[in-house]
């Protein structure tokens, strides 16, 4: 073979592998579940703590689809699947916000969320934040594919019953697999050589249940466009002012301002 075939075989080669590398697409399903340990006052609520456990239990599973490709990806909850609010005689009043949409380019390494504080939609545009992931050694498999461990730590604010703000730190653990060569994965993680198949920090695991490749419909990502504009730090501001007031009309009962009010009654 003469050198000038050589190369243009070489050339032929990297030209297929672009291609396939920038068509590279799929569709993640993630489970999340929770730890629920809250201590319910037998005398407030009838005898219904187990009901309440359970209806707890039931609102910290949810599932969501990411979908991707080597660039960006789009996370949000399956709204097929999302439980209904809650009616009746049981109330669940929450002092956070619940976000929706997460868009985020890998490539220019900057996200989009939205975000629905109380009832008004914010639109969070900001740069994502390196995650200084530590690979590990230890492996599982999980469905067909080999993970391979890693782990963060990042601190988190903690606030008392007295106000005081502290900060903890938080040890984020991950599965990746590069046989997904895709750097990115649920929520705002992302920048290990492989998919994040599953994720626990705190008492919370995001486990994959479904992995979809190259489905035969092309993939189309869009950057959600609904709410105010805000930067992350401007967001954040306005949810402590929204906490505080919501602190002086409901109360708040445990250490990391996480809780939220159950009302029995019509």
């Amino acid at each position: 073979m003469t050198r000038s075939v050589k190369v243009l075989l070489i050339a032929f080669t990297c030209t297929i592998s672009g291609i396939q590398a920038q068509e590279f697409q799929g569709i993640a399903t993630y489970k999340t579940q929770r730890k629920v340990d809250i201590k319910i006052d037998s005398t407030q609520v009838g005898g219904m703590q187990d009901e309440i456990m359970a209806m707890l239990k039931k609102q910290f599973e949810k599932t969501y689809i990411l979908t991707f490709n080597k660039e960006e990806s789009l996370y949000k909850e399956d709204e097929s699947l999302a439980p209904p609010s809650a009616g009746g005689s049981m109330v669940f009043i929450s002092n956070m916000g619940g976000s929706g949409e997460l868009y985020k380019n890998i490539k220019t390494q900057r996200y989009v969320q939205e975000s629905d504080l109380l009832g008004k939609m914010f639109l969070i545009q900001d740069s994502l934040k390196t995650n200084p992931w530590k690979l590990q050694g230890d492996t599982k498999n999980i469905g067909n594919y080999t993970c391979f461990k890693a782990t963060l730590e990042r601190e988190v604010k903690s606030v008392s019953e007295m106000d005081e703000v502290t900060k903890e730190t938080q040890t984020v653990t991950a599965w990746y697999t590069p046989q997904i060569p895709v750097s990115n994965g649920p929520e705002q993680f992302q920048g290990l050589p492989g998919l994040i198949l599953e994720l626990s920090y705190d008492s919370q695991t995001i486990l994959c249940s479904k992995i979809s490749l190259n489905p035969s419909k092309p993939i189309k990502i869009k950057e959600p466009t609904g709410g105010d504009s805000v930067s992350q730090s401007e967001f954040d501001a306005i949810m402590d002012k929204k906490m505080k007031e919501m602190e002086s009309q409901y109360g708040r009962d445990d250490e990391d301002g996480n809780s939220f009010k159950i009302e029995i009654g019509n």
